[in-house]
């Protein structure tokens, strides 16, 4: 397959999309990027195409910089960072649940779809060997020879007489 645009690897794709290299994996494993391939030097690259879509934006905006001086004021933005990445993660992985259970879904519409189509076959073709046994039933029973019935006395013939003047 050879793509118009560079392939990245993971550092670089989560740098460009402003997630972890975590997020980047995790979609990488669950086969969310197709078309990763890994390379003895740079390790994992993934297709930019693949980042498009899943979903991702290149080029997404980092997180403002601290410019404040070290001190306690900056542990706090730090840890605001922290908490801002779990919940960029936690969407993330929000995301990938919701996109895995649209697929199932679809699979599972889609399965059902073919079940009831494949049963409307089948008593499709109950019926028509339903009727093919109602006709060989009737020409068997044409076959048949007819029970043997008593000849039934016309009005006026004697018993033992023939009514040719036998």
């Amino acid at each position: 397959m050879s793509t118009t645009r560079p392939m990245l690897n993971q550092r670089e794709a989560a740098a460009a999309c402003g997630v972890s290299r975590s997020t980047i994996r995790r979609r990488r494993e669950a086969g969310l990027l197709p078309g990763s391939l890994e390379d003895p030097e740079r390790g994992w690259l993934i297709p930019v195409e693949a980042l498009l879509a899943a979903g991702f934006t290149l080029n997404a905006p980092a997180p403002p910089d601290s410019t404040s001086p070290p001190g306690p004021a900056s542990a706090g933005a730090g840890l605001g960072d922290l908490v801002g990445g779990s919940v960029a993660e936690l969407r993330a992985e929000l995301e990938r649940v919701h996109h895995q259970h649209a697929l199932e879904l679809a699979e599972a519409r889609h399965g059902r779809a073919l079940a009831e189509s494949e049963a409307v076959h089948l008593r499709a073709q109950l019926e028509a060997r339903a009727e093919h046994i109602g006709d060989l039933q009737r020409a068997l029973q044409a076959l048949m020879p007819t029970p043997v019935r008593p000849a039934i006395r016309q009005p006026g013939e004697r018993l033992g007489r023939s009514p040719y003047g036998g």
